[in-house]
């Protein structure tokens, strides 16, 4: 037990002391008008704006629209709950059994509002430390395996992809050219380029990945890290459950196994510096989006590996390019529609651009892949 989930259990008693005090009846109804107002004053709350939904104020003014119509309804129906209760409720033996009901019930919703705290907690951006400290919770693991983070309210929220951003700027190159998203074979190659879900620790991960044989999705390590129920989504809209064949978290490279016959990519046989190329994936779990990109030189650094954060030294090919979060694991490919590398990372300085798989490390591990493999723990 962590000190968060001794805060979790001191929060759910005292909810559930006042939930036995008001009963079941008076907790029950005042839910119900809480949440009725909660939908009315989020809707209400963006009618202020003079953009309504579409201004940046939006979700700021539906939050507070909904607290505060959400706490008048509350108020009024507790009002007229405790009324009924008083008509109904009768002898010690019903306000017993009222009295339990309503603190299982507010019992129930303050582990509830914890597990919502834990999952706005995992999606909020920077917050690694807090993200530790739910992971590590006990309680809020349990939570997660009752109530799957991938349900309908965890996906209302932004996936994230814990991709790693490198500090120092790429190898001078070109920039990249617009035209290439124009090219035929640019375009029929998006059929092979796939989105990869999963949830590890309770947290939502989104990439991207691309089919190199049949059956077989290359995507970088850190996307499926510590997952166990990592599924893709293909080009036209079907999801399959996908199986982890090879787990290389020193060059986050990973391959999953899936039951369909999906068009692989060819690789590119030369792979020169100043390639123009394309970047294909679905970056910050958005619709699938491909932009130019230029390819820099291959070299030998010394860099991290994805989940300890330990210094290694692997090869790793630079590119230029606007790499968002999304586009781990997808890959880039010149005009003809070849792979010419596989995105892991973005860069934290200097020109915009990346860094990226090279393809002779991807071959040697399709060669390698075996059955079911672990991923590993949960990239924080």
């Amino acid at each position: 037990m962590t000190i968060l989930d001794w805060g979790i259990v001191a929060f759910a008693v005292v909810l559930g002391i006042w939930g036995f005090r008001q009963g079941l009846i008076v907790g029950a109804l005042t839910l119900v008008g809480f949440g009725a107002g909660v939908i009315a004053g989020g809707r209400l709350g963006t009618l202020l704006l003079a953009e309504g939904s579409k201004s940046p104020y939006a979700p700021l003014f539906a939050a507070l629209g909904a607290l505060l119509v959400g706490a008048l309804a509350a108020v009024v129906v507790e009002n007229y709950a405790l009324g009924l209760r008083e008509r109904v409720v009768h002898g010690r033996t019903r306000h017993l059994l009222d009295g339990v009901g309503g603190g299982a019930l507010i019992t129930a919703v303050a582990l509830g509002l914890a597990w919502t705290f834990g999952a706005v907690a995992l999606h909020t951006p920077g917050a690694a430390q807090l993200r530790m400290d739910v992971q590590r919770s006990l309680i809020l693991r349990n939570l997660n395996s009752l109530l799957p983070p991938s349900g309908p309210l965890l996906n209302a929220l932004n996936r994230v992809d814990p991709a790693p951003s490198i500090p120092g700027a790429t190898m001078p190159v070109a920039p990249p050219d617009p035209a290439i998203v124009s090219d035929r074979d640019v375009s029929e190659a998006g059929d092979s380029v796939v989105r990869v879900l999963g949830t590890a620790c309770g947290l939502g991960v989104e990439g991207s990945g691309w089919v190199a044989d049949r059956g077989l999705i290359v995507t970088n390590a850190h996307v499926i890290a510590g997952e166990d129920d990592t599924t893709i989504t293909t080009h036209d809209g079907a999801s399959l459950a996908a199986v982890p064949v090879y787990f290389d978290p020193v060059n986050d490279l990973a391959i999953l196994h899936v039951d369909a016959n999906i068009p692989a990519l060819l690789t590119a046989s030369v792979a020169e510096r100043g390639t123009p190329g394309a970047l294909l994936g679905y970056p910050e779990n958005g619709p699938y989006a491909l932009s130019p990109a230029r390819l820099g030189d291959t070299r030998s650094v010394l860099s991290v590996d994805a989940p300890n954060q330990q210094p290694i030294r692997r090869t790793i090919v630079f590119l230029r390019g606007s790499v968002r979060s999304g586009n781990s694991g997808g890959p880039l490919v010149n005009s003809q529609g070849r792979v010419l590398a596989t995105v892991f990372a973005s860069t934290t300085s200097g020109q915009r651009g990346g860094y990226a798989i090279p393809n002779r490390l991807v071959e040697r591990a399709l060669a390698s892949v075996a059955m079911e493999v672990d991923t590993g723990s949960c990239v924080s």
